[in-house]
């Protein structure tokens, strides 16, 4: 198998002059180009002194050059370790801290608030969407590099930061081998080829939008039509000129908006892939409405990137994630005993593979503490596989709810009500509570002009679920928490309320 950087020489050694990059109204970035880039972009890696193994911080909006970065970052045996542009000074103080990189990579608008972060063992400079950054103005005047430096399928390529709700923010060591090997299941899996043309709307500090999109693009040979931002309308137009969309669930309700989305918009497309979080059962069957085309989900994540999809040939299912990629294994356990379960019961969901990361930066006891002696990642998700083979994600662990004794699962409830006429979505919490340890509680956004109160929610779920299962309170907000993968932020939401019952 090779690495991420040795498929993207190997494609740009195919096709050369293939457009890898397109992005409206600029000229398109071919293989060769991007691939001279890198080889200076490495270069400039080297001569400030990234040694194999040292770490490359990357804060930067989104473009073509952020992605030569990575792979000359892969290329000089360096560790890729992107932050989220919304993170604060704090925060950035605490990754710098933690992970030590030997150069931190900023904008060129905020170079000049970070360069004061600069010491002896760490370098800030500059890259812009524009062309722009004192990393580029140095590429320029480089000698590409051409050789690269030898990497094994187990040694570290990228560190990702959980977005941990509780205690600090940890770091998943990624290896070559994992990204490598997820790049060809999901290729398989999807039949994902050279001949696609991939609608990229993503952003590129996270799991999906560069592990999963970017690295596919690169080991297959396809192009990307790179988008700075989602924008519904410019989608939909480009839907005529590409084969792929990959996004998150409120990538297809905005779409849904649009009167545009029709069969004939999506004609020429083949597959539309939502992830990172779960996609309404109603969103599911309004788009196949729209478009002819049933979106399919997956289901991964930061320690493990893609392990389960639902079948590229055959029934997706809305609120299912379907079954594991090519050579990734998964099982339900008991959450105390870690026993395994038949299928139908609900447990931890646990995963075994070459996708698995390696441990958490410089946390040995959590690392030891999140797998089986069998080598089996404990997830932290709730699941269950069904009598069809299919998972389905029931909640995080630590949602789970304990009340009176009994444990209660968000999703059946919130499912029961999602199909209350009136209500857009919902999110159920455990909250403090004096008599039962947790209340259960319904937080309900409600559809624009519904008519909706407390005893409404309470009288339709009634019949429908055991009494301590049962929200105490129902609460309404206008939209629910989301980060920006489009989770629901069930943290925030409990730390609002926490006072509701005392």
């Amino acid at each position: 198998m090779q690495t991420i950087y040795e498929s993207f020489i190997a494609s740009a050694g195919a096709n050369p002059d293939k457009a890898l990059f397109e992005q409206p109204g600029k000229p398109d970035i071919t293989y060769a180009g991007t691939r001279d880039l890198v080889q200076r972009l490495a270069a400039v890696l080297t001569a400030i002194g990234v040694q194999p193994g040292d770490r490359v911080a990357v804060q930067t909006d989104k473009s073509p050059e952020v992605v030569a970065l990575y792979l000359a970052t892969l290329q000089v045996g360096g560790v890729y370790l992107p932050l989220n542009t919304a993170y604060t000074g704090a925060e950035i103080d605490y990754f710098l801290g933690d992970a030590a990189p030997r150069l931190f990579v900023c904008t060129p608008a905020t170079l000049d608030q970070h360069k004061p972060r600069e010491t002896a063992g760490l370098r800030v400079e500059s890259l812009g969407a524009a062309g722009d950054g004192s990393l580029l103005e140095r590429a320029q005047t480089a000698e590409p590099l051409a050789v690269a430096v030898p990497r094994g399928m187990g040694d570290p390529a990228s560190i990702l930061y959980t977005s941990g709700t509780t205690g600090r923010s940890k770091g998943a060591v990624l290896t070559h081998g994992n990204l490598a090997s997820n790049a060809a299941a999901l290729i398989q899996a999807w039949r994902f080829s050279g001949e696609d043309r991939l609608i990229h709307a993503l952003p590129i500090f996270h799991i999906h939008g560069l592990f999963v999109a970017v690295n596919m693009t690169l080991v297959a040979g396809a192009t990307m039509i790179f988008l700075s931002k989602f924008d519904a309308e410019e989608i939909i137009a480009l839907m005529g000129d590409a084969t792929v969309l990959m996004g998150v669930p409120t990538f297809y309700t905005r779409l849904l908006k649009s009167d545009r989305l029709t069969p004939d918009a999506a004609a020429k497309m083949r597959l539309f892939v939502s992830g990172s979080a779960p996609l309404l059962a109603e969103d599911h069957a309004a788009f196949e409405r729209a478009t002819g085309h049933p979106i399919l989900e997956r289901y991964g994540m930061t320690e493990t990137g893609m392990i389960t999809t639902n079948p590229y040939d055959g029934a997706r299912k809305p609120g299912a994630v379907g079954m594991p990629l090519p050579g990734i294994e998964i099982r339900i356990t008991d959450r105390e005993t870690g026993a395994p379960l038949p299928d139908g019961q609900i447990g931890a969901i646990e995963v075994r593979g070459p996708n698995v990361f390696d441990g958490y930066w410089q946390m040995p006891e959590k690392t030891a503490a999140e797998f089986r002696p069998d080598r089996f990642f404990i997830t932290g998700d709730l699941g269950q596989i069904g009598d069809d083979g299919y998972l389905r994600i029931v909640g995080r662990d630590k949602d789970l709810v304990i009340s009176g004794g009994y444990n209660v699962y968000p999703k059946e409830i919130e499912e029961a009500i999602d199909d209350i006429p009136g209500v857009l979505e919902s999110a159920v919490i455990g909250l403090p509570h004096p008599d039962l340890g947790e209340g259960v509680t319904a937080v309900v956004v409600p559809q624009k002009g519904a008519d909706l109160d407390e005893k409404a929610i309470i009288d339709a779920i009634r019949d429908k679920l055991a009494r301590f299962k049962q929200p105490k309170r129902v609460l309404f907000v206008d939209e629910l928490p989301r980060n920006v993968m489009g989770k629901v932020q069930k943290a925030e939401l409990r730390k609002s309320y926490a006072k509701l019952y005392t």
